[in-house]
């Protein structure tokens, strides 16, 4: 017998009490609520629910339920659902790969080289690349990969709307920004390495996992 279930029950019921905590903090007509408490006790429902899909999802697959049935529910595809939720083993060493993100500036550095390289600004970029990026992402290739974009969706017109999203996949920290061009929605891709240079710059259609 598994005490898997122990866990998520726990949470659960703490989930609940927050969440009833929240409901009733924000339904009173008599006292105007602290809003600074509002966005904590909001923080630790977003946290607890975080938790809980975690769990969940780890039941769901552990009944032998598949990424894509996962995927479908969310409304994602089942690499995304995957990388979320999967814990994948290293074939190297045979042990649970570290999904931590240790670059606790990976968003705020990853949206400077976007727009720099969006921008032109390629002395402003280049400093955070590595060999291999230096190496072969040369104007022509910018220029090139921008021209491929801009026949898809026009002109870019600035970042979209959404906080990046940041996750590590294998030996690498990966930050995908939202952009708006004029017919479209896109998403820079940046992947840093376990030195924390750039080791890939991409445009990829939102949708892409």
């Amino acid at each position: 017998m598994t005490d898997s279930p122990m866990p998520l029950t726990g949470l659960a019921s703490r989930l609940a009490e927050q969440a009833g905590l929240l409901a009733r903090s924000t339904g009173s007509p008599v006292a105007q609520p602290a809003y600074l408490d509002l966005v904590r006790l909001a923080a630790d429902v977003d946290g607890l629910a975080e938790q809980v899909l975690k769990l969940s999802v780890q039941q769901c697959r552990d009944a032998g339920h598949t990424w894509q049935e996962i995927g479908d529910l969310l409304g994602v595809t089942r690499q995304a659902a995957f990388q979320r939720f999967g814990r994948p083993i290293d074939p190297r060493t045979g042990q649970p790969m570290d999904k931590t993100v240790h670059m606790t500036d990976a968003a705020a550095r990853a949206t400077r080289i976007a727009a720099a390289v969006l921008d032109g600004r390629m002395d402003d970029a280049r400093p955070s690349f590595n060999a291999e990026v230096l190496a072969a992402f040369t104007d022509d290739v910018r220029l090139d990969g921008m021209a491929t974009v801009a026949g898809l969706v026009g002109a870019f017109e600035g970042f979209g709307e959404g906080e990046p999203f940041v996750r590590r996949i294998g030996d690498h920290t990966v930050v995908d920004i939202p952009l708006r061009y004029e017919a479209g929605d896109m998403k820079a891709r940046i992947a840093f390495d376990s030195d924390e240079k750039v080791a890939g710059i991409f445009i990829l259609a939102p949708e892409t996992p």
